[in-house]
């Protein structure tokens, strides 16, 4: 009875072994586990023998087999799904549920999600503080950034809110909050199509509220596991409301948007962001939006993270500046 159940557990070890997706590394590690996916050039798998899901750069695969099924996207647009098994020479083979299999290189590959991947694991998210205080005339600053996102295999959504105050003795209280939710549908190859609503106050410019909603699509120029490189066109909606409400207004935008991002230096990240929003129906009027940021990652998913806002208005209200700009530094942490 005792060599029944010992075959029994070896057979359901050997069973649980064999659905395990495993990885061989360039310097001769090996992994072997349930792989949650692959973006921006880092795969995360989860083994029996942590705690923690590992992190592991794509370029520093040597070899990958799985028995779990993704849905797969390459730096062409082009999406596929099924098993990976990296080949011989260095060719990754994709095999559908179908027997169909299809070859690729690997470095192709920018994007995987696991077919069976629950909810919490799609969700990605970020906050982070920044705090100031100088004893000359009590000089307090404080800065809040988050950001909270569902990626799924076809389209994603994304929100964040950014807030900014500074107190300052015998000066006029300081502030500026933006938000912004939005949309994204991937087409084939390498389009996109999105909605987005963004909204912003400050004192700088004497924005009570503006509200502004966005159509449009785009491509990108660029998508490799280092870096994207997108452009973007569409129509806005722009409704405006400032401190005096006779100077409130509401017009019509074009949308012009380009996008970096550089994820594959080290700990280090950069992107920038430029959007302009020429009138359509306010002539001679333009805006334009500039975002940049440069973050280092820390152990434990902690981060600290140097970000500049700047916004620009040719036609201001009457007393209000026609450029607001932020510069904020701050410690936080992602999921």
């Amino acid at each position: 009875m005792r060599k029944q159940i010992l075959i029994l557990c070896l057979a359901i070890q050997a069973a649980a072994l064999a659905q395990n997706d495993k990885l061989t590394l360039s310097n001769g590690d090996y992994l072997e586990g349930e792989i949650k996916g692959m973006n921006r050039g880092v795969l995360k798998i989860e083994t029996d023998y942590s705690d923690s899901d590992f992190a592991v750069e794509w370029e520093g695969i040597a070899s990958i087999t799985t028995r779990t099924f993704f849905l797969v996207s390459l730096s062409n647009g082009n999406r596929h799904s099924g098993t990976l098994t990296t080949l011989n020479d260095q060719k990754v083979e994709i095999t559908s549920s179908e027997g169909n299999s299809i070859l690729v290189d690997a470095q192709e590959i920018v994007f995987m999600e696991s077919v069976n991947r629950d909810f919490w694991s799609k969700i990605n998210a970020s906050i982070d503080f920044g705090w100031d205080l100088t004893k000359a005339n009590t000089l307090r600053q404080a800065s809040l950034r988050s950001n909270i996102g569902y990626q799924a295999e076809r389209w994603a959504i994304n929100t964040h809110y950014n807030a900014f105050a500074s107190n300052q003795d015998s000066v006029e209280r300081v502030s500026r909050d933006d938000a912004r939710i939005g949309f994204r549908y991937y087409f084939q190859k390498r389009w996109f199509g999105g909605v987005s609503t963004t909204f912003l106050s400050n004192t700088e410019q004497k924005l009570r509220l503006r509200t502004n909603a966005q159509l449009g699509a785009g491509t990108y120029l660029l998508h490799t596991n280092q870096a994207y490189w997108s452009v973007s066109l569409g129509l806005s909606y722009n409704s405006e409301h400032y401190v005096t409400s006779s100077d409130d207004r509401e017009s019509m935008e074009g949308v012009i948007d380009t996008e970096l991002n550089l994820f594959d230096t080290g700990d280090l990240s950069l992107r920038i962001k430029v959007t302009a929003y020429p009138g359509l129906t306010q002539s001679g009027r333009w805006r334009s939006d500039f975002n940049t940021d440069v973050k280092y990652d820390l152990p434990k998913d902690f981060y600290i993270k140097i970000g500049l806002t700047l916004n620009y208005d040719n036609q201001p209200v009457a007393g209000a500046s026609d450029t607001d700009y932020v510069f904020a530094t701050g410690f936080g942490w992602e999921l």
